[in-house]
């Protein structure tokens, strides 16, 4: 019984260190995870929001290498880009009785945004699909490298043709708000490419003998 009083109170004496321990290594790589991001996004058009929009990936400490990166940059840019067009939907509703003639220009928007969604769902998939099985031959890789870019690159177009049916500064309240929520979309898209390319050039590197 004696021993095993003294087992206890040594446990409880340990326990703090080995709590304090564990933090410490959990801290450790969190600020890793963040030096990483950090460092890749500045290497983007638009660092600031870079970081913000991975940031909850670095708490979970879910990025660790360029397929890391390419995947959640894309996913932030996807949930972006359903974001804007769940807003617009709501918005050419209203508009089509209450101003025709802001109607036709956020429809063409709406319909841009939406090929924005199908084409970053669509790299979403081809990323995991070269991730698990692409790249047997440098062809193989290739094409699945060239679809990644297309698709991104395309949402990327049709984010930037939409904002710029907004040009200049002064215009009315709504109008800044769709141009604000779609210049997310672009930026972010963007951001989603530069990791795109950052991946593929990591893979062709992987190849070389």
């Amino acid at each position: 019984m004696a021993a095993n009083n003294k087992l206890i109170l040594v446990l409880l004496f340990l326990l703090p260190h080995i709590i304090s321990s564990s933090a410490t290594a959990t801290s450790a790589k969190e600020y890793d995870t963040k030096a990483y991001v950090d460092s890749w996004c500045r290497t983007t058009l638009y660092p600031n929001l870079c970081v913000r929009s991975l940031s909850r990936y670095v708490r979970s400490r879910a990025i660790q290498n360029p397929l890391d990166l390419a995947r959640f940059a894309l996913k932030a840019s996807l949930y972006r880009a359903k974001y804007t067009k769940a807003f617009l939907l709501k918005e050419v509703t209203k508009l089509e009785t209450l101003k025709p003639h802001y109607y036709v220009l956020v429809n063409e928007c709406l319909t841009q945004i939406r090929d924005s969604v199908n084409q970053l769902s669509l790299a979403i998939a081809e990323l995991g699909r070269v991730n698990r099985r692409g790249g047997k031959s440098q062809e193989d890789l290739h094409w699945h490298i060239n679809n990644l870019q297309t698709w991104t690159s395309t949402a990327l177009t049709d984010a930037e043709t939409c904002v710029s049916q907004f040009p200049g500064r002064r215009m009315s309240k709504l109008k800044a708000t769709i141009k604000g929520k779609v210049k997310n979309v672009e930026e972010t898209t963007s951001n989603a490419l530069a990791f795109i390319e950052h991946y593929a050039a990591a893979r062709y590197r992987a190849r070389r003998p």
